[in-house]
């Protein structure tokens, strides 16, 4: 779990990040969209975006840590039935942050999008992947990516 916040101007150089840490995002987003984010939701959410392999003790963690940071805060709800739990809301730290990462995700998805175009269009002849296509001869007359 990263300790850093994004700079001021980290809208224009974007977080340093690691892969383990798309996490912190999602999370971040989730909470942003629930009344209720409490633990449970937040993890069907990410499950629901392909997160299978978070478990619950790895989402607990972040959470705990994103409040440590100030990017949540929390209160114990109590509800009729069940046990208290905690709920989660976005601070205004916690919406920065948020916004730095949509613009270091921006980045990233223009550098994914042009490497899969380049590939497309020197490997597949234009076709997408997987359609069988033979590779294009490169420009160089190498046979070596």
């Amino acid at each position: 779990m990263p300790h850093r916040r994004p700079a001021s101007d980290a809208s224009s150089r974007g977080i340093d990040w690691s892969p383990r840490d798309i996490l912190i995002p999602y999370v971040l987003l989730a909470v942003s969209m629930g009344r209720a984010a409490h633990g449970y939701l937040i993890e069907d959410y990410l499950k629901s975006l392909g997160f299978f392999r978070t478990d619950a003790s790895t989402l607990y963690r972040t959470l705990r840590q994103l409040e440590r940071d100030g990017l949540l805060l929390s209160t114990w709800e109590t509800g009729q039935t069940g046990p208290a739990r905690r709920v989660y809301s976005l601070t205004d730290a916690g919406r920065a942050w948020l916004d730095a990462w949509v613009a270091t995700l921006e980045v990233y998805r223009s550098m994914i999008d042009n490497f899969f175009s380049l590939y497309t269009s020197l490997y597949t002849g234009g076709t997408s992947a997987g359609e069988g296509a033979a590779p294009a001869e490169r420009p160089d007359g190498g046979d070596e990516p």
